[in-house]
């Protein structure tokens, strides 16, 4: 049986959760986060959690990382122990690079995941890829296994944004993969694009909106391009090597991306997302953005059980070595106090096209949402329902909108 913790930041060796979150587990919807941590080679804008072969050294590698996992997910049965979810509504495998894996092995955790917990009857069960990384063959495999949905890390149909973004995919690739996909029975299919690269014209930005269109997916993430510390590309910016993004060219990009996406029969259903329908929605990030419990698995995944959040050693080696002495592989964990769940719950609902209750924000955050109706922010039919939703140009000043409406 799990024990009962004080509160503190140190997660125990067993990995045990306080008695309070285990209460109610999964009543706001239960999903695994899966990492796989693998790349063929590392993207000059990338900070994830991911190593190549060189990076990694000894001592740890593909082969052997199901069996890793599987360890861990025997220890998150254990810690749930008697409070186990009624089952698991969603599978999400990121990375990294997941089909770098053996589809053999991706089948075998999902395999894992379904005899400890179960998985629902319609659950959705997704993996990211890299356009290079996948075959008709693989992909079948894992739409046998119970795959239903696949996320294609496209970016852009240009290749010199691609060589700024140091993809290592060719034009065009991205747009066969999600045919492939298609054709081997996934319910589901994204694309990524992410527009602002330096050198990106307003018409690469558009090939890239008319290829996925042509793909014939039903959802497309766009992200506007972060530099993030630390990465090749940030370091080419500081050298002047390349012109920072630009946040009037960032707002072009969405205009476009919203105009030309909704002509071809898409809704935007957060600010970064749009889908063919309801049913086309990524669920596993809609649990995330409405406060439901997950498991994440492997280096550096994130959890979040009853209002405890927790996450694990980044590096793979340390991450495998502590399960094979019988301990967590957790770093720190934090508790979310009533204020902080608030804030989170504002942060992410008002990206969503279903909107923040009104009845949530307290006395000041009300009168922030009017001055946000009155500037043209929030949708003058929602807020009279006691919504508040963004408009086009509320999502493009969301963060804003945000920080207007938080004490």
């Amino acid at each position: 049986m799990p024990g009962v913790l004080p509160d503190g930041e140190t997660v125990p060796v067993d990995g045990a959760l306080p008695g309070t979150a285990l209460r109610g587990v999964g009543a706001r919807g239960f999903g695994v986060y899966l990492h796989v941590p693998f790349c063929a080679s590392r993207c000059g804008y990338c900070d994830f959690n991911t190593y190549t072969a060189a990076e990694l050294g000894g001592g740890v590698g593909r082969e052997s990382y199901a069996d890793t996992v599987l360890a861990e997910l025997a220890l998150a049965a254990r810690v749930l122990g008697d409070a186990p979810p009624p089952r698991v509504d969603t599978v999400f495998v990121g990375g990294g690079t997941p089909t770098l894996l053996p589809a053999d092995d991706l089948a075998r955790l999902l395999d894992g995941i379904d005899r400890t917990w179960g998985l629902a009857a319609d659950v959705e069960v997704t993996t990211e890829a890299n356009p290079e990384s996948v075959t008709p063959g693989s992909l079948k495999t894992l739409r046998a296994a119970g795959y239903t949905r696949i996320s294609l890390g496209m970016q852009s149909a240009a290749a010199g944004v691609l060589a700024v973004l140091d993809r290592t995919h060719r034009p065009g690739r991205a747009v066969e993969a999600a045919r492939e996909a298609r054709d081997a029975g996934f319910d589901h299919v994204n694309l990524d694009l992410i527009y602002g690269t330096p050198g990106e014209r307003p018409e690469d930005f558009a090939a890239s909106l008319e290829q996925v269109v042509a793909a014939g997916v039903d959802h497309v993430s766009a992200y506007a391009l972060i530099v993030e510390d630390g990465t090749r590309l940030a370091a080419r910016m500081r050298r002047g090597e390349l012109p920072y993004p630009s946040d009037d060219v960032a707002a072009d990009r969405y205009l476009a991306a919203e105009a030309a996406l909704d002509a071809a029969g898409f809704s935007w259903y957060e600010v970064s997302n749009w889908a063919r329908g309801g049913a086309a929605r990524c669920r596993h990030n809609l649990l995330y953005w409405t406060g439901g419990d997950w498991w994440g698995l492997g280096p550096g995944a994130h959890s979040h059980v009853g209002g405890v959040r927790w996450w694990n050693v980044k590096h793979p080696t340390t991450y495998a070595q502590r399960l094979a002495a019988g301990h967590s592989p957790g770093l720190a964990r934090e508790i979310l106090t009533p204020a902080e769940t608030h804030t989170e719950d504002v942060m992410l609902r008002l990206r969503l096209a279903s909107g923040l209750p009104l009845d949530v924000l307290d006395d000041a955050g009300r009168a922030a949402a009017a001055r946000a109706l009155a500037d043209g922010l929030l949708d003058p039919v929602a807020y009279p329902q006691g919504r508040a939703v963004l408009t086009l140009r509320g999502r493009l000043l969301a963060d804003a909108v945000v920080r207007d409406l938080l004490p």
